[in-house]
């Protein structure tokens, strides 16, 4: 039997990935993480199916029920808000369900940077002006930064910054970041990101303090760079009349004519 890590997206329910509703509802067995799986998503479970909550349990209980449920002979449906592949914890799961020789399959889901870049109407890598997005975060209780991964070097950079998990030490953000990018650089803050009671705050890394003033907290996202407000950029060579390419050849002597593959 296998278990199934699938995203569950950012929170709206019709951000689950078909293939993922598919796997959801050939489980008899569900474990989600109920602090951040919206209850709309259960709904594709079988009926009678045995629906887990997570949240409370620790890293132990949850292999010691996956190791239950696969001795039974089901497969298991295991839920992560957004994308498992970033601050899941999927990665200590695998480990244990190696070592017990559990099989198991991982399917991506909507990652909540890109349904609040959705909100937000941008596109987060705008030519000649920012073509790298960082997604990071700041220390927490739960995990500890790596000494090489700060804010102040990423900023060194210039790239727009996907800020998760830190809506508390905003104050820090800012202080971290304005001497790299500038008072004047634009912010977007996005809470709950998809959800019917999502809220953004447009500032600037002077104002943003001022702006969020404990409004928002634990699933805020904050982005930093100047894509984020920018008119004034060039646009893409893909589109561009005349630029060669494999799908649009500009003349006989394009080494693209011709070719279909």
């Amino acid at each position: 039997m296998t278990v199934h890590f699938i995203g569950a997206g950012p929170g709206a329910p019709d951000l689950l990935t078909l293939r993922g509703r598919d796997l959801i509802a050939a489980s008899p067995v569900c474990l989600y993480a109920g602090s951040l799986v919206p209850a709309a998503i259960l709904d594709h479970c079988p009926p009678g199916a045995t629906i887990v909550n997570t949240a409370s349990l620790s890293l132990d209980e949850i292999i010691e029920t996956i190791r239950e449920a696969h001795e039974a002979g089901h497969d298991i449906a295991r839920l992560h808000s957004g994308d498992p592949s970033i601050w899941s914890a999927m990665g200590e799961q695998l480990r244990r369900l190696r070592a017990l020789g559990i099989a198991f399959t991982i399917t991506p889901g909507v990652p909540a940077f890109a349904a609040a870049a959705a909100t937000l109407e941008v596109e987060l890598t705008l030519p000649r002006l920012g073509q790298s997005l960082v997604l990071t975060r700041t220390p927490g209780r739960a995990s500890a930064m790596p000494e090489r991964e700060t804010l102040e070097r990423f900023a060194a950079t210039g790239a727009t910054l996907a800020i998760h998990l830190s809506i508390h030490n905003l104050a820090q953000v800012v202080a971290d970041l304005v001497p790299a990018y500038g008072e004047d650089c634009p912010v977007a803050v996005v809470w709950r990101a998809s959800w019917p009671d999502e809220r953004v705050v447009r500032a600037t890394l002077a104002t943003v303090e001022g702006a969020v003033a404990g409004s928002m907290e634990r699933t805020a996202l904050i982005f930093v760079g100047p894509v984020l407000a920018a008119e004034d950029f060039s646009e893409s060579m893909l589109y561009a009349t005349g630029y060669d390419r494999r799908f649009r050849p500009q003349s006989a002597e394009s080494p693209f004519m011709g070719r279909t593959e």
